[in-house]
């Protein structure tokens, strides 16, 4: 059976088993700023979604803009990125309400399975510090590049603020290997895995196809 780790805070919707650890799909898309929010766009034939996952994350991600902006009124700085219909939400905003209110805005969404809300409640990220976590998500991305005994595209990174959180469909054995991975990186503080969890047989049987 499939299962979705999780190892900082609880997914919302109750679809999800939660367990703590980090990860953004790798090599799949290119980030798209939009009305203060930042999505992933475009679709990767060597993904382990279905096609019609994968658009179903780049709707969500997309009609996440618009939605955002009205419940926040452009408040805070906020990263909407969804992997088989979770939705890691990470970045800044300046009140409870606010992240609370960000959380509820995107469960509501079509086809939104489960949420994963690791915004912080702070001021708003600098450019420099955002700028540091785009090397550490090349660095990671290069790391799952050179080493053998992963498929680098299996896993999408996202990294916010030194944190690395890690998405996609892998085995125990993948996602553990991606972590360690992450950690021996410069400039990463803490690797939140957000994994959905496959057996090695049904690793083997996605492998197959």
């Amino acid at each position: 059976m499939t299962k979705l780790h999780h190892f900082t805070s609880l997914p919302r919707i109750g679809l999800l088993a939660a367990a703590l650890a980090t990860t953004t799909l790798l090599g799949a898309c290119a980030p798209l700023l939009l009305g203060g929010v930042m999505v992933g766009t475009a679709l990767s034939v060597s993904d382990r979604r279905t096609s019609g996952a994968q658009l179903e994350d780049e709707a969500i991600e997309l009609k996440s803009i618009g939605r955002l902006r009205d419940a926040l009124g452009g408040r805070g700085h906020i990263n909407v990125t969804s992997f088989n219909r979770t939705v890691l939400i990470t970045g800044e905003v300046p009140a409870q309400a606010d992240r609370d209110a960000a959380e509820q805005t995107i469960a509501r969404i079509e086809n939104v399975r489960a949420t994963v809300n690791e915004l912080a409640v702070m001021g708003t990220s600098s450019l420099t510090a955002r700028s540091s976590d785009t090397i550490i998500t090349s660095k990671v991305k290069a790391s799952y590049i050179d080493a053998k005994d992963l498929q680098a595209n299996a896993v999408k990174v996202v990294a916010e603020r030194g944190t690395v959180y890690l998405m996609g469909r892998v085995s125990e054995r993948e996602a553990n290997r991606a972590a360690e991975l992450a950690r021996g990186v410069g400039g990463v503080g803490k690797v939140v895995k957000v994994f959905e969890i496959l057996s090695e047989a049904e690793l083997a049987e996605l492998q197959r196809k």
